[in-house]
């Protein structure tokens, strides 16, 4: 009986536990380790006031398939939703709060002249945006900066008013701070096509499939995390919580050349042997524990990512039981519309699982929550106690809402913070993080994956989670061809069986 390779997945956040399954679907024999006390990173639920709520990502992107195909393939397609149609609103410099066009792509409109746009940007600001039909066609290389594609085009208004509060609330980043390429693929290629930018627009979002670009799942996101833990545990894989890895050694030398087994040290001195790793960890823990043996890695700074704090305000009033601002809404500029939020999220008029919940512990009970700190800004709410943030996303809500909230209608309260990764889309990260990841393929033995690498948001971090899997299952299956293994008349863990999701990887 062939021993099955044994693969040590640094890091229990989304990309860890996916890579993990993905292995331990085909045989291997895995091992996840995470520092903190429970799996699944920033997809997490917490109860608050007797209701479960997400309190890091609420929902994922349908493009490409990829997570739809692996929550089909866990069981999970029956708690799919959809969410509300009543679409987001934004807040403008000011203060009033319109609904936000919905012929658009980041906020960039296929129609400046439309009735939804002039409603937020006026008629100058339609007039100046509707000059690039006219504008001569970008034909010398690409545009790469978003905002200046945007104000160049387009004009202020559409670039302050309807593109920086999307991309604010998507990756917690101003347009100047975005590659056109990775925000909006395609768009480039469509605007020479079309001839403008709206005209892109216009193309992309009619070649684009017919549904809900976002789901979410019945009883929250963290819904999939319990769904991955349990299957993996199921194929004997082995999860560790509460200690995360010291240090990685090479278990017989210290060149790549020698026998391709590692040794992972714990947090509590416990000693792992693997024969190949998966680092799934945040970027700057990848860095440190890669480093010495790569010189690339060595020599590479960990990028300031934004430091996202999200605030969860349950409240039971009946004046929001209408919905005034829809599904929520985004904040063009905080510092001229008198909140600090970026965005608020009226999870219970977004979610109808969530509304019925909530509605059975008091009829006119509501979850909001709100989103501070981007890129290049300081965090207003950092440092602060509960009950100022407390006091401060209570008046925000108020403001963006447009109704009065005091403090009796307070049921609950929590406040999370979540250390964020530079956006894929990020002007030049791309083309980092594929350099840091060749690095690190380069040491042997090894992959990396993660949301610093492959952008953030479960589309992004799936995909690119199948793909590190794919390589190790690779590697595994080399071993055993290598080793002889073949003609045995044995099972091969890593050869001989599927993945149920194999297409997905």
């Amino acid at each position: 009986m062939i021993e099955p390779r044994h693969v040590v997945v640094i890091g229990g956040g989304a990309a860890g536990l996916v890579a993990a399954l993905d292995c331990a679907r085909v045989g291997i024999r895995v091992t996840v380790v995470e520092r903190a006390s429970t799996p699944g990173g920033n997809v997490a639920t917490r109860t608050i006031a007797g209701i479960r709520v997400d309190i890091g990502a609420e929902s994922y992107a349908t493009r490409g398939g990829t997570v739809r195909a692996l929550v089909d393939s866990l069981g999970l397609a029956d708690a799919v939703v959809r969410p509300a149609a009543a679409g987001a609103w934004v807040r403008l410099p000011d203060g009033r709060s319109v609904p936000l066009p919905k012929a658009g792509l980041l906020g960039i409109p296929s129609n400046p002249l439309a009735d939804d746009v002039r409603r937020v940007i006026g008629w100058r600001g339609a007039i100046r945006a509707y000059l690039d039909r006219l504008l001569p066609v970008l034909t010398i290389g690409r545009v790469h900066n978003l905002g200046e594609l945007v104000e160049r085009r387009m004009g202020r208004a559409v670039l302050e008013s309807l593109v920086a509060p999307v991309t604010r609330g998507v990756y917690s980043a101003d347009p100047y701070d975005l590659d056109v390429t990775r925000a909006a693929p395609g768009l480039n290629r469509a605007l020479t096509v079309s001839g403008s930018l709206s005209g892109a627009v216009a193309l992309l979002r009619s070649d684009a499939p017919a549904g809900a670009a976002v789901e979410g799942l019945r009883g929250g996101m963290s819904t999939l995390v319990g769904a991955l833990v349990d299957e993996l545990r199921s194929r004997e894989g082995e999860l560790l919580l509460g200690v995360g890895a010291n240090r990685i050694a090479r278990a017989s030398g210290d060149s790549a050349d020698d026998a391709a087994r590692w040794q992972v040290t714990l947090d509590d001195e416990r000693v792992l042997d693997a024969d190949y790793l998966i680092v799934a960890t945040p970027e700057a823990e990848a860095l440190r524990l890669l480093a010495p043996f790569s010189p690339d890695i060595a020599a590479a700074e960990p990028t300031e990512a934004p430091t996202v704090e999200l605030v969860t305000l349950v409240l039971d009033t009946e004046e929001l039981d209408a919905a005034p601002r829809g599904t929520g809404v985004l904040v063009a500029e905080s510092e001229r519309s008198g909140v600090l939020a970026k965005a608020l999220t009226h999870s219970t008029a977004k979610w109808e699982w969530l509304r019925t919940e909530a509605g059975v512990l008091h009829p006119h009970r509501h979850v909001i929550r709100l989103s501070y700190g981007r890129q290049g800004a300081e965090n207003p709410t950092l440092g602060l106690g509960d009950a100022d943030v407390r006091a401060i996303a209570l008046h925000d809500a108020s403001e963006i809402l447009g109704v009065a909230l005091d403090e009796p209608i307070v049921a609950g309260f929590t406040r999370t913070v979540w250390q964020g990764t530079l956006p894929g889309a990020a002007v030049g990260q791309r083309e980092r993080a594929e350099s840091l990841r060749a690095a690190a393929i380069a040491v042997g033995d090894v992959d990396v994956t993660g949301a610093w690498l492959s952008g953030t948001g479960l589309a992004s971090v799936v995909p690119d989670a199948f793909a590190a899997s794919a390589r190790i299952r690779h590697l595994v299956a080399t071993s055993y061809l290598e080793s002889g293994a073949l003609g045995d008349g044995h099972t091969r863990p890593g050869i001989d069986k599927t993945s149920p999701d194999e297409t997905g990887a």
